[in-house]
């Protein structure tokens, strides 16, 4: 592991600007970094600044606030379950905010709407795996492996139920729904960028507040309660904090995998412990990661593009199965 330094805040937020560049500039039509600052600063011909200002630049804040969203719910979750490999995708989090979404889309709701619908989802989900979990403890007390097989249990459940609403819908209402579900920024706006970042910094916001709680909580179950930490108590709100954010990442972009799960290894790798720092990193990186995943998904085959959710999916995997081993 690497010792922690300074000045690896530097070089994570040059990084991941340099990777917002190039998300910006690189694309079916390519453009000049010159270019894109012609863009920014209206000095630039009409088509350049459509699409840089109009397509490229909300794609590119959309999939840096999912990063973000992501990256912070997972490292939550592996702090509060004390599981390196638990994430928003293995605790039905995404499962069930995937539901609430989903409904959200068929009765006509207004999008702004739907981060709300997903995250009613999403607690649904959460209470039932902690449900499941601390009915199956010893008296009374959350499981964490049950936790986790509950959580699995839950997702699996939620799409069956997403199956089921999609049954009788016509056939273009179902490509949208199961494209949406692949995960993907492409139709990104100015104003689901706004929407989102307003849950995205209202639930980061209640994670960094409670950050302090959420260290001592890795201490142990015994342990956080002989300081006088209310288990139950913490360990619901750094829940339902989580599934906001990740509720809200559904119902943005649908469906993305995997970056809850290998942001925060990547920030421990890097020498962050702490809590707060851990926010911190696993902001960065994340944002960096999704904005990269995505590039990749517009270059690799143009001028197609591939999933979003595939991408991380097949970056995610590999390192899933490497730690798992680790763990044997």
């Amino acid at each position: 592991m690497i010792v922690h330094r300074a000045w690896h805040w530097w070089i994570g937020t040059l990084v991941f600007g340099a990777v917002c560049v190039l998300g910006v500039a690189l694309g079916t039509v390519s453009l000049s970094p010159m270019q894109v600052l012609a863009a920014l600063t209206s000095h630039a011909p009409a088509a350049v600044h459509s699409i840089v200002v109009t397509l490229r630049l909300p794609r590119v804040v959309l999939a840096a606030l999912v990063g973000v969203a992501l990256g912070t719910s997972g490292t939550t979750l592996q702090a509060t379950l004390r599981n390196p490999l638990a994430e928003p995708y293995l605790l039905g989090v995404s499962g069930g905010a995937a539901v609430g979404a989903v409904a959200a889309m068929m009765l006509g709701v207004s999008s702004a709407l739907w981060p709300l619908l997903a995250f009613v989802g999403a607690g649904v989900a959460v209470l039932l795996a902690i449900g499941v979990a601390r009915g199956a403890g010893r008296s009374g007390h959350t499981d964490v492996r049950v936790l986790l097989m509950a959580g699995v249990v839950v997702g699996a459940f939620a799409n069956a139920l997403i199956m089921i609403l999609l049954a009788n819908v016509s056939p273009n209402t179902i490509r949208g729904a199961l494209w949406w579900m692949m995960g993907s920024v492409a139709d990104a706006t100015w104003y689901t960028v706004a929407w989102l970042g307003l849950y995205v910094a209202a639930g980061v916001a209640y994670l960094v507040a409670y950050a302090p709680e959420i260290d001592v909580l890795t201490l142990g179950e015994d342990s956080a309660a002989g300081l006088g930490v209310d288990v139950h108590r913490a360990t619901r709100r750094a829940f339902l904090a989580s599934a906001l954010l990740a509720a809200a990442t559904v119902a943005a972009a649908g469906l993305i995998g995997f970056v809850g799960l290998v942001v925060p290894h990547m920030a421990r790798a890097f020498g962050l412990s702490r809590q707060r720092a851990m926010l911190a990193g696993c902001a960065i990186i994340g944002a960096t990661l999704v904005v990269a995943s995505d590039l990749l998904a517009r270059v690799v085959i143009p001028p197609s593009e591939l999933p979003l959710g595939a991408v991380t999916a097949v970056l995610g995997v590999p390192f899933f199965l490497i730690q798992l081993r680790r763990m044997r």
